[in-house]
Order: C-alpha cells, then structure tokens, then sequence
C-alpha cells in the first residue's frame, strides 16, 4: 500500500509503516534539521517531498488522487498537549495543520487515513476540539476509530499514552483495524508485540516526571538536550552501559540501568532544560549507586529506532540537542509497525 508521510520528522511512521510492508511515495516536513536526518536515514531521491505543507496546492495533492491508498502523519500536537496552552484551533500556526491533513485528504481521497496525537487532544475543550476533528473527516467521507495506546504494551521501556486515530473510506468494506482489544478498551497483550510485565526491583521513588513505581520511562519529549536529559539509576559505577542494546531494545538488565524489566519515563521535548533527578530509598544509597544522563542513543532506541539509522543521522552533523528533540517528537515505531501491519492487511 503506498503512503505519504505527513509532519514526517525523522520517519516514525515511514519507518513501522514500511516493516509492515507499505511503500512511501512522498514527505512533507518543515523543521530543516528533522528534513536533515530524513534524508541521511533514508533514499527519498525518487520521492516527492515539501517543506511546508499549508503551500501545497489542491493542484499538487490532486496528482496524488488513485497513487496513494494511506495518508498517515502525526499532526503537531503543542497545541493539544496538557503541558501546553492548550489554544486548539484557536492557534493559528499549529492547531489548524490539522485542517492541512483535511486538505490532502479531500483532494487524494485515499483509501486510509492514519493520525496519531497526545492524549489532552480528546479532552481539549471539553472534548469539542475532538468533535471537529472527528466530524471533519465524517463529512470526508470516512468513518473513524481511535484508541488511546502506551508505548511500553509494544516491546520499548517507555511510558508513552498516544491516541491513534484511523480513517476509513466509507465506501470501502471490511473489518476494522483496531482488532486487539477486550470489552474493556484495554490492550489485549497476547496479540502485541513484546508485552512488558512486572516491576521494577528497585522500588524508586520519583518526582520531576522521572521514574514511577514500576520503574517506567515518562514519555520522551522533544525540547531533550544538554540540561534537561533524562537521566537513569546505575548500580554499578564501573560498568556504565546503553540502557538499551540493539537486539533488546527493552532488556532493562540488573547491573546496567533500569533493572529488570524497568521502564523509562516519557521522552519530552523540554529535556534538555531542567535536569531531572530520580530519588531512591535511603536504604538503596551506597557507594554502588550513581545518576547518569541517558544518551541521545538511548533515546531514540526508546522510540525503538535501530541504531543504523541513529547513526547515520549523528553522522550527517546534527547535535545532540537535536537528537534529543527528534526523538521526543517522534512516534514509537513500533506501535506504527503494528498498527501498519493490520492496515495492509486489510488493504489486500
């Protein structure tokens, strides 16, 4: 099934939707360092591409119309986010890119349509700025599920609510995507990818979103970077390992970080302008204990990106500020590669 990849920044959704078996026809992103990475990640030399999506014609999207079966995108979300003003589509420059999407859509009329965005945005003006969106893409043509999904149910150690919000062309047949839930709207983790289960055996406490009680990772943000890094529990000083390595992105062995099964807390984008703390029992205090930063490789590995392509964007100049925020914009993509894979089922 051949897709566009909408608010791209450094492949979230390109990259799950691909493992599924997807092909990508086209990106649009406007941030010149995410467009950075991009491009040295991936071979986009025969993809169309656009930096700003609000001067894409309805002439440019309309070439897109019988070429494109799936538009899929993350539309930026500061403007739904609880740690946000929370302004909707009362701000002009970010909360309307959703009426963007809208725009494509209109023109393409693919067969699927692919969103993913904060929790807050369901709750964000009493639930009518949600409305909109819903009733928009209803007057498109498309019937519309959603559901709220954490990030550590799909194999990587990180706390991560998202809604995830799937359009379907009202005149195409079929079951629907989101097929893995029980009557109580949680995830039914037989049928997910790498189930996390079980608690930390450190038994942290927190505060400064760090750590939980079960030893998770807050959501990754994207403003990471030299001041405001995340940063993990070691118990042996002497031995300072990635929290995660590239076969076990979720590994969280003793001895390394986060101990067994330990989770980290959400990647934010601010993360690189308060350090954060983790406190720990008094109890836990010995000279075997000690603080770290975690790494921007750490960060993106908690978006389950392979460290190939973290590598190639760290070769192409970008700073660790930049990586940081990267990975704190991004969708897990795992959750994508799941979601992506039901998607081309349905598709055949």
């Amino acid at each position: 099934m051949r897709f566009l990849d909408l608010f791209s920044g450094i492949g979230g959704f390109r990259l799950g939707l691909e493992r599924a078996g997807n092909i990508p026809v086209g990106w649009v992103e406007i941030d010149k360092f995410a467009r950075q990475s991009y491009q040295s990640m991936y071979d986009t030399s025969n993809e169309w591409s656009a930096d700003d999506i609000n001067k894409v014609t309805d002439e440019e999207w309309r070439k897109f119309n019988g070429k494109v079966e799936l538009i899929a995108g993350g539309f930026p979300c500061q403007s739904f986010s609880i740690a946000g003003k929370r302004e909707g589509f009362l701000n002009q420059t970010k909360g309307t890119l959703f009426f963007e999407v809208a725009r494509a859509v209109k023109q393409i009329k693919p067969r699927f349509v692919f969103l993913e965005n904060v929790k807050g945005l369901l709750n964000h003006d009493e639930g009518s700025t949600f409305r909109t969106i819903l009733n928009t893409l209803d007057e498109l043509g498309y019937d519309v599920e959603w559901r709220v999904l954490n990030s550590k149910d799909f194999g990587v150690p990180q706390n991560r609510e998202r809604v995830y919000i799937i359009g379907h062309l009202r005149e195409d047949s079929g079951r629907k995507v989101f097929p893995f839930f029980g009557e109580n709207g949680e995830v039914n983790t037989a049928n997910v990818i790498n189930p996390l289960k079980g608690k930390s055996d450190y038994g942290w406490h927190f505060e400064q979103e760090v750590h939980d009680d079960q030893g998770l990772c807050r959501t990754v943000k994207a403003n990471g970077g030299s001041g405001n890094i995340p940063k993990v529990i070691l118990n042996n000083p002497a031995k300072i390992n990635d929290l995660t390595d590239v076969d076990n992105p979720r590994h969280g062995r003793r001895g390394n970080v986060l101990g067994t099964d330990g989770l980290s807390p959400t990647l934010a984008a601010t993360d690189y302008k308060q350090p954060k703390q983790v406190l720990v029992r008094e109890a836990m205090l010995t000279s075997d204990l000690r603080i770290r930063k975690l790494t921007p490789r750490e960060c993106w590995r908690l978006q389950a990106f392979p460290d190939v392509l973290f590598d190639k964007a760290q070769q192409a100049g970008l700073s660790d500020s930049q990586l940081y925020k990267q990975a704190g914009n991004s969708v897990t993509v795992n959750v994508i590669e799941y979601i992506g894979g039901l998607l081309y089922e349905k598709s055949n």
